[in-house]
Parts: structure tokens; C-alpha cells; sequence
């Protein structure tokens, strides 16, 4: 192999050195070295060109090779914030670090426009992209002020900071510099002027976390750009100098002479007049105070929810898809009813003060520690706020004795009164103005989980978390693990019903027992109330009663696989058939107990619970919905004759309609004459289950009506007593009797509807037997009542004459009875036998 490629070798420099000879030989080859042996200057100019081939060469590998192509500005999609609308289709908050609006170019008034080309680029509608005027003023500054750490003015055309600020970044160098000139030449060769302009007037970063005119507009002035006043529109020109400097007040007479000089530009461009400009520098900058975009704060736990399930379907941040939360520009529609949102945060809120009435301190929101100069800054790293009332928070910067100061996220201190004995500085609480001071307010320790849902649909209507979702992101009613007592009653019932029972049948209300084993020996169940006193009701005064031992013998006697597979269809949770279950004793969440009641009240059809309708594109195209069924021939341009199209049915029938109606109208009693009796007086057709857990720990209240189903419960984040009074009836049931109040219009008093196979009874309340006389009454406590039976369990219906014919035959019964009996005290006596007389004794018995 050696050989042959030393022959090739041969032959490429035989060939090279032939074509080397032929060049020289060549007329032009020999002029060529001719001038190069004897002119230096065509040396020079040889030196020259060669050079500047060279720096071709080098700045190409170095910097045109790696420039970004000035084309991907006719797709460009900035990062835009994704916004999300309630059930009524108002925007009720946005998912954004940054705040953008994008505006088209015919948006911008002309007057902004014009500002925007006095401060930055006077010559843009003429220039190709490069200012050299202005490049060479640039350099010479540069050079003036290298080494001296100051940065050089910029010099840039607004076609230059497009491509700085979407293409290449803000790197400061002459490199970013050259690699500007060159983006910017070939940008010109791609988008027209309007185009740049609106790309420049859309992204340039101006403060107050503001990207592009219209968001700054806001920021600064609290209005769009179509309603800025000349002086407005020069601030805002003046702001990609100096964004975080120009907008804040120390530096507002700094602020005022940029705008002026602005202003004067512009009477020299003869874009306004001098007495335009005049009046314009009359004015104060009338900049608002920095604040936040302002939301109703009672949101907040429910679009928290929203942005994890976003996150998890689409990503965070714009490189993790071009439908990002943070950057995709997504229009989300939800399912929240702000109104009943603000009243399930009241009534949740109102339960939580009321019970942490007149207890002590709960301590801290958090702590923090107080650095004289870095203090500020801590307290806003912490990120704690509150929205109740007039409610701040703020951290306590020192204590001394009865005399304390309170510092706040904007930098003002104040006095701080009714100190608490273990407050000390450090500590982030909550305070109220009080007078020239302030006053430390007591955050319930206690907190709860409210859920408000359609049980039609299975869309949330109202998520509230806690006490404030400012004070932590934490879902109480979303996340939080609760045992749901007796609220998971009604299921254990159902599934009675499911195994032959009636409401009216008879169940003993005594004492129940069961071996457990050796090890854990003979568990007994008891009543809340500690009593059992041994007689039997009817499973409906049971259920309205909340009897445990009732409950048990239900469970026991159904079956307590069967009620763990009821409780698991419904979506509680998934437990073992273990009798202290049926009483409550596993854990769920409030979303997953409103959605089983919401199935109730649906007889029996359940839905997945869902807080997005459907997720829109920045475009609008509609990327994903929770209801994906599809209606075929819905959008025919004309009727084929055919029957209308119908949509299947979506939700999933998880219990027999018939029971889950007779379990429904047992509830009402609860409402009616039972436990949860505090909503009575609200006069409407509504059911409902109190629960309360051992210890106690938790309260609940679960129920509501054909049209909304909430839950409800109150307790410790760490599980401890609540105190030997606190019961679902007298805690839980009055913030759910508020949550109706504060939206009672969307409420009414609509009788359930009872499905096919249900009979109706007319039966005595109390022991359950049918009745013919009399007929019930509105009073709770009538002693007749209508009772739902299903058809194959109801027993058939007697006539009048029937029952006298039994009552004739029951006497004629008994006299037989008694003449026999006397025929057998007459052959007693006449028998000498003992074993004849006992046996017709035994047989009278």
C-alpha cells in the first residue's frame, strides 16, 4: 500500500510545480512579478489587499459566522404573558414575570412615534440601518472614556437595538457593536420601516419589569398609550436610556430635563410647535406609584392551581415550548365564578376568625433577620402579603419593652401597638392602622379548605386554600389530607340501599363490638354523643341523627367491602374494609368529598372535576379542552332531515339514580331536622352532611343543591384538638350557610327530581311503618312524612277493607286461641299422665 500513495504524492506536486510554471510563464504572472520585484507600492497595495482579505477571514470566523439570520424577525413571537378568564370571560389574572402588550404599528399614536425618533434616531426614515454620523460620535466617546469604567454612549439606530435586544443581547463590546451594524444592514433588507419600528416599539425594555410602550404606559401612568399627553409620551422616550434611573424620584428633576430636551428635539424636527412644547414642560411627570397589576386578590388559590396543571401540560419558561406559561402568550378560560369565589373566601375566612376568637397570639407569619440596610429587601424575598381589610405585612425591625416599630415591603416604618409578650423583632405579621400607629393582628393559626362545584358538569366553580393564598401557596382544599368523618356517612348508607335496606327499615342504635384478633383485641364503637341507648330507628332518623353505631350495623350487615368499593367509585379514596372506614377514619381531599356529594345530587352521574375549560394558542387556536367529545354533523351548512345531532354523554354513572335520590331526600333531613338544621331558615331545597373527627380535629359540611355542591372543613395544619365543643353543625355548616347567603341569587328553591322506580310513601317518621291517615306537613317534625322507596322494595299498598278484614281475622284468631286453651286445662285435669299434659302445653305455646 506504501507505494502507490508515495505515487500519488509524486504526482501531485509534479502537477502543482507545472501549474506554478505555467502562472509564471503567463504574460499576466510575469507583469505580476515583474511589479512585485520592483514597485514597493504595488507591495503595499498587495500587502494590503491581503490583509484586508485576512480580517475577512478572521471576522468571519470570529463573528458573521455565528450571527443569527436577520429572517427569523418575520416569524419573531416575543415571550408574552398567559392570560386567564373566569366562567364570565373577564381576565381575572395572568401568568407573567415581564409585563408585554403587543401593539400594531397603526396602535401607536403619532406623537409617541415621534418622541421615540427625537431621543433615539431623528434620521431612522431615511437611514439603511447604520447612522454613521452618529457611529463616529460613538467611537469617539468610546475612546474618550476607555479605561475610565464609564459605559460610552451608544450611537445605535433604532434598527441596531431591535437586533441588540431580540437578536443578540446586550453584551458590551465592540464586537456586539459590529455585529449590531452588520444585523442591522440586513434587517433593513427584510422588514420594511414600520415593521422595525413596530418591533422596537414592543420590545424595548423601559422599567417597572415594563417590555415595550404599552406596558410602561401602564406602569408609569396607569393608562394605555392611546390617552398619553405629550409630556407622557416624551417621559416615556426618554426611558431606554436609563429605565431603572428616569422612573424613580430621587432622580425626577434628572427625569424632567431628559424629557424637556426631548420635548425640544421634537419642536426642532417640527413635529410640534414650540408652545405645544411649552406647555408640555409645564407639567409634572405625574409618574404613579410602582405597583403590581392589580387582580382581585380572592383568586389567588384557585389560579394557583391553574398554573401548576399549565406547567405540567405545556412548561415554565419560553425554552420549554412555544406554549409555556411564562412565554407562550396562552389565553386559558376557566371555570371560576369570581362571585361565588369571594364568597366562599369570606365565609371560609369568617369561620376561621370566628373560631380563633378570643384565643391568644398564633405566633409569626414567618421570621426573618433585620439587617439595618437589607431589611427591605428580606421582607420582599419573603414574599408574604395579605389582602384582608386594610391588613399589611410587615416585619418588626425592634422591641423594647412596650414600644415597637414595624417595617413595610415599601421601605416606611411605623409604630407598632398591642404587642403581643412573644413578639420580637425579626417576626413578619400582619398589622392594621391604628390611629398614627399600627396595631399586630392575629392570623388564625386554625385554617380550612372551601370547594364549590358543578355537579352537571363537574367544573369547579370556586377553590379557596386558607386564609389568604398571600401568606402561602399551600392548598388546603386541594392538597391538604383530611379524615372526612361523618360526611362519608351517606355513602355507607347508599350502600344499604344497595343491599335490600329501605330509609324506613329499623336499625339498632346499641352498642357494637368486633373482635379484632389477639393482638388488637375487641374494638366497640360509640356515638359522638357517648350514649347508646339500645333501640332501634329507621336508617333515616340515623343518617339525620349522625348515629355511629347505627353506621357500623350498616356497614357490617351490607357488607364492608361492598361500602369501600361505593366509597372508592365515587372517588374518596381507596381503603380497607375495615369498619372504623365507614366512621371516617381515612383521608381525603375537600375537591374529591364535594365531587362524591356532587355526584348525589346528579343522581349518581359523576364528572372529573376540572378548573380549565379549554386553552387557547396566542393565536387563538384552541390547543386543549376538558370536554374533547366531538359532535358530528353539528356544522352542516344545511338540515339533511335527519334527527339533530346529540352529544354523547360524558360523565360516568357511579351509583344506582334510585339510591343516590333516596340518599339525597335522606340529607334534606339533615338540613330539615337534624344535624346541619342552622341552614333551615334559608328556605331552600338543599342536603347536606356535618362531620366531625375524633379528637375533634376536623369539622366539615358537605351538601348543597342541584345546581352547586360545595364542601367544607376547619382545622389545625398539624392535627390536633379543636376543642370538645367544636361539631360540623355549630362550625362548618354556618360558614356554608354565609357562602349561600353572599351569592343568594344564584340560588333556588328547585325540588330534586326523582327518577323513574322511585314510589312514594306516606310513612310515620319515627318508626317507619306505612300510614293511611293524615298527611305530612311543613312542619320539621311532622310525624308523617313522604319517604322514597324504590319500586321492587316498596311493600304493596293495603285498602281499607283489607285492613279490616285482617283485623277481623286476627280477633276470630284469637278466640280460636282461647277456646283451645280451655279445651286443654278440661283434658289436663282429666289425665293421670305428666308427659301428655306437658306436651299440650308446649304445643299452646
Amino acid at each position: 500500500m506504501s507505494e502507490p500513495s508515495e505515487s500519488i504524492r509524486l504526482r501531485i506536486r509534479r502537477e502543482a510545480g507545472g501549474l506554478l510554471t505555467r502562472l509564471q510563464d503567463h504574460p499576466a504572472g510575469q507583469w505580476f512579478q515583474s511589479n512585485w520585484q520592483t514597485s514597493k507600492r504595488f507591495r503595499l497595495v498587495g500587502y494590503g489587499l491581503g490583509g484586508l482579505v485576512a480580517l475577512y477571514l478572521l471576522l468571519w470566523i470570529t463573528v458573521l459566522r455565528s450571527l443569527p439570520s436577520a429572517d427569523r424577525l418575520l416569524s419573531y413571537q416575543p415571550p408574552l404573558p398567559t392570560m386567564v378568564r373566569g366562567v364570565n370571560g373577564e381576565i381575572v389574572y395572568s401568568y407573567a414575570r415581564e409585563r408585554r402588550v403587543q401593539l400594531r404599528f397603526v396602535d401607536f399614536p403619532k406623537p409617541l412615534i415621534n418622541a421615540y425618533l427625537s431621543a433615539e434616531d431623528k434620521t431612522f426614515w431615511s437611514h439603511g440601518g447604520v447612522d454613521y454620523t452618529g457611529l463616529i460620535g460613538a467611537v469617539i466617546d468610546y475612546v474618550t472614556k476607555f479605561g475610565s469604567g464609564e459605559r460610552a454612549k451608544g450611537g445605535s439606530t433604532i434598527t441596531q437595538q431591535v437586533a441588540k435586544n431580540i437578536l443578540i443581547g446586550d453584551e458590551y463590546s465592540i464586537t456586539r457593536k459590529f455585529k449590531e451594524m452588520v444585523l442591522a444592514r440586513r434587517i433593513e433588507g427584510v422588514l420594511t420601516k414600520q415593521q422595525i419600528l413596530e418591533l422596537y416599539l414592543n420590545e424595548i425594555p423601559l422599567g417597572r419589569q415594563s417590555f415595550g410602550v404599552q406596558a410602561a404606559s401602564r406602569a408609569y401612568f396607569g393608562k394605555d398609550v392611546g390617552d398619553l399627553q405629550l409630556h407622557e409620551a416624551a417621559f416615556l422616550a426618554i426611558l431606554p436610556k436609563a429605565p431603572e434611573r428616569y422612573g424613580r424620584e430621587k432622580y425626577q428633576q434628572l427625569a424632567i430635563d431628559r424629557r424637556n430636551y426631548v420635548l425640544d428635539q421634537m419642536v426642532d424636527n417640527g413635529w410640534v410647535t414650540a408652545e405645544q412644547a411649552s406647555q408640555a414642560k409645564a407639567q409634572p411627570l405625574g409618574l404613579i406609584a410602582r405597583r403590581a397589576e392589580s387582580y382581585d386578590p380572592s383568586v389567588g388559590y384557585f389560579v394557583e392551581d391553574v398554573r401548576r396543571e399549565l406547567i405540567e401540560k405545556y412548561g415554565e419558561q419560553a425554552e420549554d415550548g412555544p406554549n409555556s406559561i411564562y412565554g407562550g402568550g396562552l389565553w386559558v378560560r376557566t371555570s371560576l365564578d369570581p362571585q361565588l369565589q369571594k364568597a366562599a373566601q369570606d365565609a371560609l375566612r369568617t369561620g376561621l376568625l370566628r373560631y380563633q376568637g378570643g384565643r391568644g397570639w398564633g405566633g409569626p407569619i414567618a421570621k426573618i433577620k433585620v439587617d439595618p440596610d437589607n431589611w427591605q429587601t428580606e421582607l420582599i424575598a419573603a414574599g408574604k402579603s395579605v389582602s384582608y381589610q386594610n391588613w399589611r405585612v410587615g416585619v418588626v425591625l425592634s422591641r423594647s419593652g412596650n414600644q415597637a416599630t414595624i417595617g413595610f415591603t415599601d421601605g416606611s416604618k411605623a409604630p407598632l401597638i398591642a404587642l403581643p409578650d412573644s413578639l420580637r423583632a425579626g417576626d413578619v405579621i400582619a398589622a392594621a392602622p391604628n390611629g398614627n400607629a399600627w396595631a399586630v393582628k392575629n392570623v388564625p393559626e386554625v385554617q380550612g379548605g372551601f370547594v364549590a362545584i358543578d355537579p352537571n358538569s363537574g367544573r369547579v366553580l370556586a377553590v379557596q386554600g386558607g386564609f389568604d393564598a398571600g401568606l402561602g401557596s399551600f392548598n388546603r382544599a386541594t392538597q391538604a389530607q383530611r379524615q372526612p368523618g361523618s360526611t362519608i356517612k351517606p355513602f355507607v348508607y347508599a350502600t344499604g340501599l344497595d343491599n335490600g335496606m329501605t330509609p324506613a327499615s329499623e336499625v339498632l342504635d346499641g352498642q357494637f363490638c368486633v373482635y379484632q384478633g389477639a393482638q388488637l383485641g375487641q374494638k366497640c364503637f360509640r356515638n359522638f354523643d357517648m350514649r347508646g341507648a339500645g333501640r332501634t330507628h329507621t336508617m333515616r332518623w340515623g343518617l339525620e341523627q349522625s348515629r355511629n353505631l347505627m353506621t357500623v350495623r350498616i356497614a357490617n350487615d351490607a357488607g364492608m367491602d361492598n361500602v369501600a368499593r361505593q366509597i372508592d367509585r365515587v372517588g374518596i379514596g381507596k381503603y380497607p374494609p375495615y369498619l372504623s372506614f365507614a366512621l371516617g377514619a381515612g383521608e381525603t381531599t375537600v375537591l374529591k368529598m364535594a365531587n362524591a356529594y356532587a355526584a348525589l345530587a346528579n343522581n349518581g352521574v359523576q364528572y372529573t372535576p376540572t378548573l380549565i375549560d379549554f386553552v387557547q394558542d396566542r393565536n387563538g387556536k384552541v390547543i386543549w379542552r376538558s370536554d374533547n367529545r366531538r359532535c358530528e354533523k353539528c356544522n352542516m351548512a344545511n338540515w339533511d332531515g335527519k334527527p339533530m345531532p346529540r352529544l354523547a354523554k360524558r360523565g360516568k354513572q357511579v351509583m344506582d339514580p334510585r339510591t343516590a335520590f333516596q340518599v339525597i331526600h335522606m340529607l334534606e333531613g339533615v338540613v330539615t331536622r337534624g344535624t346541619a338544621t342552622v341552614l333551615r331558615d334559608l328556605n331552600l331545597s338543599l342536603f347536606g352532611k356535618t362531620g366531625t373527627t375524633t379528637g375533634p380535629t376536623n369539622v366539615w359540611f358537605a351538601g348543597g343543591s342541584q345546581d352547586i355542591v360545595g364542601a367544607v372543613y376547619l382545622g389545625y395544619d398539624q392535627p390536633r384538638s379543636l376543642g370538645g365543643y367544636a361539631q360540623g353543625g355549630s362550625i362548618a355548616a354556618p360558614m356554608f350557610k354565609q357562602f349561600i347567603q353572599e351569592s343568594r341569587n344564584r340560588w333556588f328553591d328547585r325540588p330534586f327530581v326523582a327518577p323513574v322506580n322511585i314510589h312514594w310513601v306516606k310513612i310515620d317518621r319515627v318508626s317507619g311503618s306505612k300510614v293511611f291517615a293524615g298527611s305530612p306537613t311543613d312542619d320539621p317534625k311532622s310525624g308523617i312524612i313522604w319517604e322514597a322507596f324504590k319500586a321492587d322494595s316498596e311493600v304493596a299498598r293495603t285498602t281499607r277493607q283489607d285492613d279490616l278484614a285482617k283485623q277481623r281475622d286476627a280477633l276470630i284468631a284469637a278466640i280460636r286461641r282461647g277456646s283451645q286453651a280451655q279445651t286443654s286445662e278440661a283434658a289436663a285435669e282429666d289425665t293421670a299422665d305428666p308427659q301428655i299434659a306437658a306436651d299440650s302445653a308446649v304445643a299452646i305455646q
